[in-house]
């Protein structure tokens, strides 16, 4: 599959070059029996129109193994005119999204590294980078939603957290910088997320608006210069915030404030990329705007790709109804193609030294499929996971250790807690969280936020020794950083009962934060930030040591 040609952006009529400035939300898989997110995701034939008729300039992918996802985008470049945008979600690597792929650890464990090793930590997050661009190229992914740019100082944060690079402004900006250099071996568009700073907010932006009450001087202290420092970097693109600053416009949210993105983003700070929204379909945006005007004060304020807007056929519309009326110039919407076209030929004829009009016909097909087996999750890659894995963690084995009493039961139960069983892809029958344990002489238990705790009540119930391992980190959509009432509820009743023989806690530290001081000094514990089968593997390794067999 060759690549369509990129037209002379002059010639486009204005509805054309407004749904070039439209990114709508696609489904990974190829079939639409497979879609997962019918409420985001339109079936081929609705998102087939889209691109063929109304020629939306990208999509945003989510779902399916990587192999998959090549093919899905070939599919999707062959319907389009115009090449598309192709983008994802990879805070943490293809994996993350794409079966198959490199999963790393969150980008937080880069800063836990950097506790101990800035330089460590610097060439771990580059290496992070370049393999993130190289698997996205390899797969037809051109634009990684990423890296995450907000200092993360508030542990009750539900939707950045562990996203984050660090908690401080000089430890993110060393390692998104690396990110970013790393990630520039490769023509694949960066993004630093999510302008002015989601990092001190306790409200998820997905369900409501939050608001950050700080001052101009505060931003420019602390949320201002990893921003600053991903702009001097080069990075492609900037992702807005869905929240409020008071202190620089009472009226709107950042994604709709001129004065943020376009008098301190492109003015003050000199960003002349891609100014990208965050989902407009996200409830802080969706429950306080029409979703036709959302798209228009967006651009008003200067974003030049709307994501996922609510109705892209009806955001199209108003847009150009706006420009009809005076409310937005001709120049205003050609001076955002202009940058699309210069992000479009950076990623679709980086390598070519022809016109624009002619240079994407003379590419190769965008994905080699049979070479993906040779481009994917090499050993390389699996490597550095491990890395990170073992240089983030934090292990603690005392010398009079639970694990160590001579009367080990042969009724030891294996207490495995998740937020939602029913979305977790980390767990299955050979997983190591199940199956090392199950060799050790652990009875399985699963139990998630859904699960009634009020057996914990009961008195008959047999004493147990317990393994409790808990899947626990920020969510979005969950709306809460920390331990679920589930959560909490067992981690109380096992404690006081006295069953709990030792913790794995995958996730968040501000978690292992909260209850490590009700935790009982001879019980053993492993934190790990991952929560995938290279993560479990090494915590239950170093729990167990050499009763694991290898």
């Amino acid at each position: 599959m060759m690549l369509p040609s990129l037209p002379d952006r002059h010639t486009l009529p204005l509805p054309a070059q407004v749904a070039q400035m439209i990114v709508v939300r696609a489904s990974g898989y190829l079939f639409d029996q497979q879609i997962r997110y019918p409420q985001w995701e339109a079936p081929a034939k609705t998102l087939q129109t889209w691109i063929q008729e109304w020629g939306v300039g990208g999509v945003i992918l989510l779902g399916g193994s990587a192999p998959e996802l090549a093919l899905r985008i070939q599919q999707l470049q062959e319907w389009a005119t115009i090449p598309l945008l192709t983008a994802a979600d990879v805070e943490e690597g293809i994996g993350q999204r794409f079966a198959g792929a490199t999963w790393f650890p969150p980008p937080m464990a880069l800063a836990a590294i950097a506790q101990g090793s800035l330089t460590a930590a610097r060439s771990y997050a580059e290496q992070m980078g370049a393999i993130t661009a190289q698997e996205a190229q390899a797969i037809g992914l051109n634009w990684m939603l990423a890296p995450v740019t907000d200092v993360n100082n508030n542990p009750r944060n539900p939707v950045i957290n562990i996203r984050a690079f660090g908690e401080t402004p000089t430890v993110v900006t060393d390692l998104i910088t690396a990110f970013i250099q790393g990630a520039q071996a490769h023509p694949v568009l960066t993004t630093a997320k999510h302008f002015p700073g989601h990092g001190d907010t306790a409200v998820d932006s997905h369900l409501q608006l939050p608001i950050l009450p700080h001052s101009l001087e505060r931003l420019r202290q602390v949320e201002f210069p990893p921003f600053q420092a991903a702009i001097a970097a080069g990075v492609d693109a900037v992702m807005t915030a869905h929240l409020q600053i008071p202190a620089l416009d009472p009226t709107y949210p950042a994604t709709l404030s001129h004065q943020i993105l376009t008098n301190e983003l492109r003015q003050n700070l000199g960003f002349n990329g891609l100014i990208v929204t965050d989902a407009l379909i996200m409830g802080a945006i969706a429950d306080h705007f029409g979703a036709n005007e959302a798209a228009v004060l967006a651009v008003e304020a200067g974003a030049d790709i709307l994501l996922m807007p609510a109705d892209p056929v009806g955001a199209i519309q108003a847009i150009c109804q706006a420009v009809d009326t005076g409310r937005l110039t001709p120049e205003r919407i050609q001076a955002s193609v202009e940058r699309i076209w210069r992000v479009k030929q950076k990623v679709c004829a980086a390598h070519s030294d022809s016109q624009f009009s002619h240079a994407w016909e003379q590419l190769s097909p965008t994905v080699q499929p049979q070479e993906l087996v040779t481009d994917l999750a090499q050993p390389g890659a699996i490597a550095l996971v491990d890395r990170i894995l073992e240089d983030s963690s934090k292990v603690h084995q005392p010398i009079l250790s639970r694990l160590n009493q001579a009367d080990q039961r042969s009724d030891r139960r294996n207490l495995i807690l998740v937020d939602n069983l029913l979305n977790c892809k980390e767990l299955g029958h050979y997983t190591p969280a199940v199956k090392i344990p199950e060799a050790l002489g652990y009875s399985l238990q699963l139990v998630d936020r859904h699960t009634p705790c009020h057996s914990l009540e009961s008195s008959h119930l047999p004493w147990q020794p317990t393994l409790l391992q808990l899947f626990i980190r920020g969510n979005p959509f969950r709306g809460s950083a920390g331990l679920t009432q589930t959560a909490q509820e067992w981690l109380t009743f096992l404690i006081q009962s006295e069953q709990l023989q030792a913790l794995i806690l995958y996730g968040s530290p501000y978690t292992l934060t909260q209850f490590l001081p009700l935790l009982p000094p001879d019980v053993p514990y492993v934190f790990t930030y991952g929560q995938t089968d290279q993560a479990q593997a090494i915590a239950l390794k170093a729990l167990f040591g050499s009763e694991i067999s290898t």
